[in-house]
């Protein structure tokens, strides 16, 4: 039943959430585009959201004081506006799975764009004054929905919630519980959803039981990793296998 595709699967969920566990993104949107080609998308999805929800669940447990209520309900209710809208995308475009695959290179090409573009302003960022910032605050609200109708879609709005995140919560905890709260809410939504459309059978919960267990190696394996690494040169090395999955599902 396990057949040779599946088992590069895992290798991706593995090596994916090994760079989650050092990035604090990233795992979702490098994993998907792979995992895509290899297992097809009524496997992938399913499979990387409820792994998504595991995580998530993790980290609120060690923390859960940690949680900014506000932006919490905030996030969920913009973000939620925008995963109606890319369900419903991906249900029309779902009769054409090509350009399923190539809307999503184009979106995982769009996020290496914007961790580059963040990794070079940061150093050069100055404070707002109070009019730009009302601009600033009126963008990271569509970039909210934006990351909604993505994540409704693929599962990959993590990049984009990071940018508004990473605005609006400044403690490190309270950003990780926070972010953490909004995927184990959303991706349950997304569960639902899959299990209605039938996603899940045997040997996809055959799957599943595998990638969960894998993934706390990973994790075992990315905090060991993270003591030893430079992290400018590991994020540099992410963004190129993001943009590398990427071009492979515009040229498939």
């Amino acid at each position: 039943m396990i057949d040779f595709k599946d088992v590069l699967f895992v290798i991706v969920v593995f090596i994916s959430n090994v760079i989650q566990s050092i990035t604090g993104f990233a795992g979702t949107v490098l994993a998907m585009p792979f995992s895509i080609m290899l297992v097809g998308y009524g496997t992938a999805k399913p499979v990387l959201n409820v792994i998504g929800i595991v995580l998530s669940l993790g980290v609120i447990g060690l923390n859960h004081k940690s949680l900014n209520k506000k932006e919490f309900i905030k996030i969920i209710s913009i973000m939620l506006v925008g995963m109606v809208v890319g369900m419903v995308i991906t249900k029309q475009f779902s009769i054409n799975a090509a350009l399923l695959y190539k809307l999503l290179g184009v979106i995982v090409l769009v996020f290496v764009g914007i961790g580059i573009f963040n990794a070079l302003m940061q150093k050069y960022k100055k404070k707002d004054d109070e009019e730009k910032k009302g601009k600033t605050g009126f963008l990271l609200y569509i970039v909210l929905v934006v990351a909604g109708v993505v994540h409704g879609m693929f599962i990959c709005g993590g990049p984009l919630l990071v940018v508004y995140a990473s605005q609006k919560i400044k403690g490190r905890d309270e950003f990780r519980v926070t972010v953490s709260a909004v995927w184990a809410v959303l991706n349950t939504i997304v569960l639902f959803s899959d299990i209605r459309a039938g996603y899940f059978n045997t040997k996809l919960f055959i799957l599943l039981g595998i990638c969960i267990a894998v993934l706390f190696g990973a994790l075992w394996v990315g905090n060991i990793i993270f003591r030893h690494i430079n992290k400018k040169w590991f994020m540099i090395t992410t963004y190129v296998l993001m943009a590398i999955s990427g071009i492979s599902l515009l040229v498939k």
